[in-house]
């Protein structure tokens, strides 16, 4: 499994990366080859107020479907439309142009609160 180091990820396989004053958040390399081929991919809105581990989003793939939740609280500014028509860039690229949404956090600091790739790694 490919799980970065200079990204920090939430125990429900939720990662995030810090661009400037935005988190970019997707679901990681373990939990979409455990999903297998992404069908759709259901984002929160912009404008949305999310809180950290509650109900963010949903993918759902050609043997399930399963909640995306929040890795850290505040509000949605950018959702990535071109996994409507495309969603298996989260099967493709989960780190790269599989991202799903970017978050103004409420508190930038929470982000040091998530695990790092080894810890992530470690509870696999």
């Amino acid at each position: 499994m490919n799980h970065p180091a200079d990204l920090k990820y939430a125990r429900t396989h939720e990662w995030v990366r810090i661009e400037g004053d935005l988190v970019v958040t997707g679901i990681s390399d373990h939990a979409q080859d455990a999903l297998g081929d992404l069908v759709y991919v259901e984002a929160p809105e912009v404008g949305q107020q999310i809180t950290a581990g509650e109900q963010a989003g949903v993918v759902e793939s050609v043997k399930t479907a399963s909640d995306i939740h929040a890795p850290i609280s505040g509000e949605v500014v950018e959702v990535n439309m071109a996994l409507e028509d495309d969603p298996d860039f989260v099967n493709d690229a989960p780190y790269g142009k599989g991202w799903i949404y970017k978050i103004k956090p409420n508190n930038i600091a929470d982000v040091e609160q998530l695990l790092s790739s080894a810890d992530y790694e470690a509870g696999l």
